[in-house]
């Protein structure tokens, strides 16, 4: 076995959903950076305009659809799209999500069905139309986007912990029905990254001090920090390689510690 070519993603078509920005945009760049040929998807032409030309800035050319992916039919049609254009799809990062930081007792049933669909019953979409493509070409990587909410509860996420928690079933489950076709399916769980979304939880307030939420996530971390949008790439480069092929229905956590850690003892 040639160790070098382990993490290679040469010649490999990869489509990251909702990677306009953020995490989704660092995933996009691990995999271009490793050879890979990318493939993402926008809901708007402000947004894809504004992406394409980060892509173009990254040196990566990359392609973007506009497509709605809690929509079955403008999912089938990019899918087809991409396969005509850059191949079949090898990789499939479902990246694409909302938070709603809302009350469980004040949320609407709407904002709750919305969260859902989109971080939950997307991945669905997307990776039951890519997967006849993956069982023809013989292999297939599929990496939902989870989260530590699919492994704890907080006040205001209801709707982000049950879709989070129901995502890492869906990883469990596409592994075992898939893996006999050589297909891994495989979460990456971050944890607080310093994203644009993040922004307004880490700026100082009036007084100069921390944000409370800030000073609370840096405590309840054994690295002392929010992580980096950068610090996903390593981890995502290897579950879309062939370095992962024996690892499948597995959620790795990119956290920093945050789930083996109970927090300081008081002093």
């Amino acid at each position: 076995m040639d160790f070098s070519k382990l993490f290679s993603l040469e010649g490999k078509v990869a489509l990251v959903t909702g990677a306009a920005y953020g995490i989704g945009f660092s995933i996009a760049e691990a995999y271009a950076k490793a050879g890979a040929k990318i493939a993402f998807n926008c809901r708007s032409q402000h947004h894809m305009d504004q992406a394409l030309a980060d892509y173009k800035a990254k040196g990566i050319d990359a392609k973007g659809y506009i497509c709605d992916v809690t929509d079955e039919e403008q999912v089938k049609n990019m899918v087809a799209d991409i396969e005509k254009e850059l191949g079949v799809i090898d990789i499939l990062v479902n990246n694409a999500g909302i938070i709603k930081r809302i009350p469980m007792t004040e949320m609407s049933v709407e904002d709750f069905k919305q969260v859902i669909d989109i971080d939950l019953n997307a991945p669905f979409i997307v990776s039951k139309a890519v997967l006849p493509g993956m069982i023809k070409k013989g292999h297939g990587k599929i990496i939902n986007i989870c989260s530590m909410m699919s492994e704890l509860g907080r006040e205001t996420v209801s709707a982000y912990a049950a879709a989070k928690g129901g995502l890492k079933m869906l990883t469990r489950n596409i592994c075992s029905e898939f893996g006999e076709y050589n297909i891994q399916c495989n979460g990456l769980g971050p944890g607080y990254i310093a994203t644009p979304q993040t922004a307004p939880l880490r700026e100082r307030q009036a007084d100069g001090s921390r944000h409370p939420f800030d000073s609370f996530i840096c405590a309840k971390t054994p690295a002392g920090r929010w992580l980096e949008p950068e610090e996903l790439m390593g981890p995502a480069v290897f579950l879309a390689s062939e370095a992962s092929n024996a690892v499948n229905g597995h959620i790795l956590y990119v956290d920093g510690g945050i789930l083996a850690y109970i927090g300081k003892q008081p002093k």
